[in-house]
């Protein structure tokens, strides 16, 4: 990379094998990778130990439970949301290069130079058949917990973003992994993220 900064943002469809993208991805441009150990850096970070926090990780804000007191949210959902968002911030302002799958990075570091915005979909029956085989599931388990998480993603995105979650228009780029395979799909995203390196991002 030459010491240029690069972010790569990864919006995901559950069984689409967004995360597993993700994962070549940071692999083949020797970047960390930033999912649910997240949060982690950020609770050592800020010096907080709270096992329960995790639970309220990329969730949607529960409406009427919780007030908006004085501009700022009191649910943790949001507290937890925002509190990401920041950090997301400060991570991209200092310079560093990572991977970051969902937490809205897409629209948190929209003004970021450095952003490439992926989105990962993929066909209903392959996603299905990649949820029963990674999570040992029947075929009507595995649909129900995909329709659930996409459902839950799609609620939370929704919450902080201005653009919807999964419109192609809000991401440099969508690929159906469904259609070449995780490895041509990753290939092709290599490619064209390579492009854009040398277009300087």
């Amino acid at each position: 990379m030459s010491g240029r900064q690069l972010i790569i943002a990864v919006g995901r469809e559950f069984g689409s094998a967004g995360h597993l993208i993700a994962e070549r991805l940071a692999e083949h441009f020797s970047l960390q990778l930033y999912d649910k150990n997240f949060l982690e850096e950020i609770l050592k970070d800020k010096g907080i130990d709270n096992d329960k926090i995790h639970q309220y990780d990329e969730k949607h804000k529960r409406f009427g439970m919780y007030r908006t007191v004085r501009g700022m949210e009191s649910s943790p959902e949001a507290i937890i949301a925002n509190m990401q968002f920041e950090y997301l911030k400060k991570k991209a302002a200092s310079g560093e290069s990572f991977v970051i799958v969902g937490r809205c990075a897409e629209y948190v570091l929209r003004d970021c130079a450095a952003l490439v915005s992926i989105f990962i979909l993929g066909d209903k029956e392959e996603k299905i058949n990649r949820v029963m085989d990674v999570h040992n599931l029947t075929s009507e388990k595995a649909d129900k917990i995909r329709m659930e998480k996409d459902a839950s993603r799609k609620k939370y995105h929704n919450q902080y973003c201005e653009g919807k979650w999964g419109d192609s228009r809000n991401y440099d780029i969508s690929i159906n992994s469904s259609k070449l395979g995780v490895d041509v799909t990753v290939s092709i995203l290599i490619n064209y993220i390579e492009a854009r390196i040398r277009g300087t991002i």
